[in-house]
């Protein structure tokens, strides 16, 4: 079970979050009372090897997968020989499935469960997806509704409402063959926003009604859940690297030289006017000379862009159709999330409550656990050891576990 190996064989399990701009990875380390810590953290830009969260260029994606798997090995002295990886992307499809199986009267078993849990699951679904996720919302004993665990109760007649996400069969490829690409294996693929939920929301809030919302590099995600379940998850093919080309376009600088601007200095706070008056460097483009421009006129580029990525945000909440269910508000995840002022924007915006996510459940002093970016690669870790505990690893999506001496041939042919 254990998924990296360290000397005195301490349990480990290492998440990788395959993002549009960054890939991390990300180690953590379980003691004896069962309690995480972060013991080793890695990461490297993607450089334009995903685009909106799919594989566009296997070499550069590998590449930097590489590179951030040495850098977390190295800080956390350990051999890491598999992950788990996160998926996302605008490919993502999710929709609700109701399934029935018959259990003569008696007790219902675990077994049960999952049998009527995998008659919801056998759907119709769109050509070229896969399942990646699927989660009960509640179960129905003989017409009584509102059951959440029916083991031990008995009855004639059991029924599920499920939560089915679906992914494209071949971007889920393309990344576990980039993880394969160095020498790793994929213990199993997990949904980022049901990573992100699991590292930053509380029982009390899912049961309340929140809706999280990870906004990262090339896409936004949004998981809502009330009644302690998961009623809608979608994927918005727009993030914070709008942001960043809009910065590079209105600025006339290198994109590269527009995200440092944007982390360092853009903020949707209102700004005094001393404020707005303070000049930035911008780097010209091909060796031309700087330039100095206010921070005024920054935001006034920034500002309409995160305004419109709230409105798609603002439209996916009322087309799920749990607007009025939402009572805990909402949970800001991602890397995006931490630009200043973007919380009480987004609160004055959607009208709800609204705070910051970092990830919990993990102790260590490393800044990465205050980094809202990091939530989905603490939650990979978190939501893995829970399928690991619950014996249901599921199978990297369309592809084959290779043999670890086949994967160690095939890598020294592609390197030597």
């Amino acid at each position: 079970m254990a998924i990296a190996v360290r000397k005195g064989e301490r349990d480990l399990v290492v998440g990788l979050d395959v993002g549009t701009s960054k890939v991390a990875a990300l180690v953590g380390e379980y003691d004896a009372d069962g309690n995480l810590s972060l013991i080793g953290f890695g990461q490297s830009p993607t450089n334009k090897g995903l685009r909106r969260g799919s594989v566009v260029d296997i070499e550069s994606t590998s590449f930097a997968i590489q590179r951030a798997i040495d850098a977390a090995g190295a800080m956390s002295n350990c051999e890491i020989g598999s992950v788990w990886v996160g998926v996302a992307g605008d490919h993502v499809i999710s929709m609700d499935s109701k399934g029935m199986t018959g259990t003569a009267g008696r007790e219902i078993t675990a077994a049960d469960i999952h049998q009527v849990v995998q008659s919801a699951k056998a759907v119709k679904i769109p050509d070229g997806q896969q399942i990646l996720y699927s989660e009960p919302q509640e179960f129905r004993i003989d017409g009584q509704d509102g059951i959440r665990k029916p083991q031990g109760m008995t009855g004639h007649r059991l029924e599920a409402d499920v939560h089915i996400v679906t992914t494209a069969t071949n971007n889920v490829q393309n990344i576990v063959k980039c993880v394969e690409r160095c020498g790793l294996a994929v213990t199993g693929t997990v949904l980022d926003p049901i990573a992100a939920a699991t590292a930053v929301l509380n029982d009390d809030e899912k049961e309340l009604g929140v809706a999280l919302i990870d906004i990262g590099g090339g896409t936004t995600d949004i998981a809502i859940y009330t009644r302690g379940a998961l009623r809608y998850t979608t994927v918005l093919p727009i993030a914070g690297e709008q942001i960043t080309n809009d910065l590079a376009y209105g600025l006339t600088t290198p994109p590269a030289q527009a995200e440092e601007i944007k982390r360092k200095f853009a903020s949707l706070h209102p700004l005094d006017d001393r404020a707005q008056d303070e000049e930035i460097e911008v780097p010209g483009v091909s060796g031309r000379q700087p330039r100095r421009i206010s921070r005024d006129t920054m935001m006034r580029i920034c500002r309409p862009r995160v305004e419109e990525i709230l409105g798609y945000i603002q439209e996916a909440i009322r087309r799920s159709g749990y607007h009025e269910m939402i009572n805990a508000g909402v949970v800001l995840t991602g890397g995006t999330a931490a630009m200043p002022g973007l919380v009480e924007l987004c609160e004055d915006f959607l009208q709800m409550p609204t705070r910051l996510g970092l990830p919990q459940g993990i102790s260590g002093n490393h800044d990465a656990l205050k980094n809202p970016a990091n939530a989905t690669g603490v939650g990979l870790i978190l939501h893995g050891r829970r399928l690991e505990a619950q014996g249901g690893i599921p199978a990297p999506v369309g592809v084959q576990a290779e043999p670890p001496l086949d994967r160690l041939k095939r890598w020294f042919k592609e390197h030597f």
